[in-house]
């Protein structure tokens, strides 16, 4: 089917708005990033993940089944099913069969139930149901990549890592904090510039922010702790404030 130039020329148009890779800053001095990330403690000094869990394995399976999910529907459909398997040996038991109902409501759900299950098998099987604090092992498990493995290894075992989501990705290019094409040049940027000491607490700041101030499609600039730092060159001005109606006499 022809379709008309007109039609043609703004489909075209369209693919290459979404083609564009996001706009990077430039890149932080070391001096910016200390008071970035300072600004960031000062706010939330113990920060932590809005995931729910109680352990390492707990931990493993949340962060495997929140992959294209909301923390608020991970953890709505782990705390049944952790109350019933909260651990290997008892969630290979259940199987995929029985994993599925309880988290039937969050994406993916058919596959995450596999995964659940024959990473729980594994861990029995192969590590006498510990999780490993082994980047090898945990990837070598089904539905853990680089992210989940990096995520258990910072917050479980205190190992100097840095787990990239969509947020974090979004903030080390748009702030300047660790500019990169791909995740793993972010979190490569990452690992380097911030103080070991400060990795763990930074993996929880930059997700919270990412997903509560500075969004995706408009930063909230206005209300941001850090914007006196980050280097984006657009930032977002408060929204005007509608002057309250007039009561009618």
């Amino acid at each position: 089917m022809n379709l008309p130039l007109r039609v043609t020329q703004t489909m075209l148009a369209a693919m290459s708005i979404l083609a564009r890779p996001a706009r990077r800053a430039k890149p932080m001095t070391r001096d910016r990033l200390r008071a970035f990330l300072a600004a960031l403690a000062q706010a939330n000094p113990e920060p932590e993940s809005d995931l729910e869990y109680g352990d390492p394995f707990t931990l493993l399976v949340a962060v495997m089944l929140s992959a294209q999910t909301t923390d608020v529907a991970v953890n709505k459909a782990t705390s049944a099913l952790f109350a019933v398997a909260p651990d290997p040996a008892a969630m290979a038991a259940l199987g995929a069969e029985g994993i599925g109902p309880y988290i039937r409501s969050i994406g993916l759900w058919q596959g995450k139930a596999r995964n659940a299950a024959e990473l729980s098998r594994l861990l029995v099987e192969r590590h006498g149901g510990v999780v490993p604090a082994d980047r090898e092992a945990l990837e070598a498990l089904p539905g853990v990549g680089r992210k989940t493995a990096n995520v258990v290894l910072s917050v479980a075992f205190g190992q100097a890592t840095m787990a990239v989501d969509t947020h974090v990705f979004r903030l080390g290019n748009r702030t300047g904090i660790a500019p990169g094409k791909n995740e793993r040049a972010v979190e490569d940027g990452l690992v380097k510039r911030i103080p070991t000491e400060l990795l763990r607490d930074s993996h929880h700041w930059l997700i919270l922010h990412g997903r509560y101030v500075c969004k995706a499609r408009t930063p909230e600039c206005w209300r941001c702790v850090a914007a006196e730092w980050c280097n984006y060159p657009d930032k977002t001005p408060a929204p005007a404030v509608k002057p309250p109606r007039k009561a009618r006499a």
